[in-house]
């Protein structure tokens, strides 16, 4: 008999969700897994490189390497590449952040042996000649004249700025306009040879895929892949500084002012991400377009609907390999700006993450931070990137359930402990952009962090 899926419960679709297979090939390249049983599928490469592994000179390389790995390769140009990927009925796509870059392709569960053919000529032999590299350059240049628009993403990189001052977690994705205008075909080459090496790349896929299929494309495509450094010149990544500082792009002009305020945050694979995640959810965040107002479970989203403190705020908490950012991000006008500061503050401490949190608080973000996680995972793209993302940071793909045991294990007591530890008296990081004369002094800004506990 075939049980209706609304008669099955969460435990159970946790314990029923696929396993994750892990392989790793002679050169080192990992290959990974989930079979759905679905009509499509998405395979791609994660990479452990990004703009951290950049220096200030070639800063955007990774970026820019992105937009030329659809210029056409050694065997198909552009033309032959992009007849392929429409032959088939797919898309083709790619991301780069700070520690990671990928390309995927998501396509019918039939044609897999396809997508991994052209992928992995997309990585390994991306043709990069001179006339598409100066092409490119124009469309990265424009691409950066757009960003600046984007005032979520300048005030988040300008944090990142200011936070990691004098390393490179410091850099932004894209890059310097500057370096985009000087970057050559030499330099890509040079990234390409240092960091595109297969011990740090995972072939990643999900849907209607089976293992041993995968493992044996990822032998025929990239078993030639090098897994050697020249000179043994092994990249080693700069240890990050946090410091506490601030960063402000004043323009009067603007409507609204874009603030973000942060304290060092945990690593990827730190104990603490659970609990910080947990606290974040409590948080939570708000958007004047959304409903719920004033009737809001969360009391700093329900006090901002209710006094009309801001246009929109949400709680974050990035992770990379050693460190972390943990911080609110809000957008207001003007003359609310400060009543906003004092009050993503106080959500740290009176609202009430380092002294009174409580058993109602905490299992409500629970239930939150279990929906998002779920929710996220909605498709096979968002698996894939999942996995492959999972397997550079920890080695392995952390099943839901695990998570789900993990935030079943948070008490009040660990919140209150672990807030305690990453913000009372730390110096925090803030970046704001535009209307911003109304922004507190930081010194007052970091005295208040002292103050949180009492």
């Amino acid at each position: 008999m075939v049980v209706p899926p609304s008669s099955v419960s969460y435990a159970q679709s946790l314990a029923g969700a696929p396993e994750t297979r892990l392989t790793a090939l002679d050169n080192g390249l990992r290959v990974a897994s989930e079979e759905t049983g679905h009509a499509t599928c998405t395979v791609g490469l994660w990479i452990g490189a990004g703009s951290r592994y950049e220096s200030e000179k070639n800063n955007g390389a990774g970026f820019f390497l992105e937009h030329m790995a659809f210029k056409g390769t050694k065997k198909h140009p552009q033309t032959a590449l992009e007849q392929e990927v429409e032959s088939m009925g797919a898309h083709l796509s790619a991301y780069t952040s700070r520690e990671h870059t990928a390309y995927y392709m998501k396509t019918l569960a039939k044609d897999l042996p396809k997508a991994v053919e052209l992928l992995s000529e997309v990585v390994q032999h991306c043709s990069l000649n001179e006339a598409d590299v100066e092409q490119q350059r124009a469309v990265v240049l424009r691409e950066l004249e757009e960003v600046e628009g984007n005032l979520q993403e300048v005030c988040l990189d300008l944090l990142h700025a200011t936070a990691f001052q004098g390393t490179p977690l410091s850099y932004s994705v894209l890059g310097p306009s500057s370096n985009a205008r000087t970057l050559s075909r030499q330099d890509l080459v040079e990234y390409l040879g240092s960091h595109y090496k297969a011990p740090r790349m995972v072939l990643s896929a999900a849907g209607g895929v089976n293992h041993e299929e995968l493992v044996g494309l990822a032998k025929t495509h990239f078993s030639g892949l090098s897994f050697e450094y020249e000179g043994d010149a092994i990249p080693v990544l700069s240890p990050c500084r946090f410091t506490g500082s601030e960063i402000r792009m004043r323009d009067d002009a603007m409507p609204l002012a874009h603030v973000a305020i942060a304290v060092e945050g945990a690593r990827v694979g730190s104990p603490d991400i659970v609990p910080l995640m947990v606290a974040n959810s409590i948080i939570g965040s708000y958007d004047i377009k959304s409903g719920g107002g004033k009737n809001m479970s969360s009391r700093l989203a329900a006090m901002a609907a209710e006094e009309n403190f801001c246009e929109s705020f949400q709680a974050f908490h990035s992770s990379y390999s050693d460190t972390g950012l943990m911080g609110m991000y809000f957008v207001t006008d003007m003359h609310h700006i400060e009543d906003m500061m004092h009050w993503s503050q106080n959500a740290w401490s009176v609202m009430n993450m380092c002294t009174t949190v409580t058993d109602s608080d905490v299992a409500r973000g629970k239930k939150s931070l279990k929906a998002s996680l779920v929710a996220q995972l909605n498709g096979t793209t968002p698996i894939c990137d999942d996995i492959g993302r999972h397997v550079l940071n920890y080695g392995r793909r952390v099943p839901l359930a695990e998570w789900d045991a993990r935030i079943n294990a948070v008490t009040p007591k660990m919140v209150r402990d672990v807030c305690s530890k990453y913000i009372y008296d730390k110096c925090p990081a803030v970046a704001a952009v535009g209307p911003v004369e109304q922004l507190p002094d930081y010194n007052r800004t970091r005295a208040s962090m002292y103050w949180l506990r009492f």
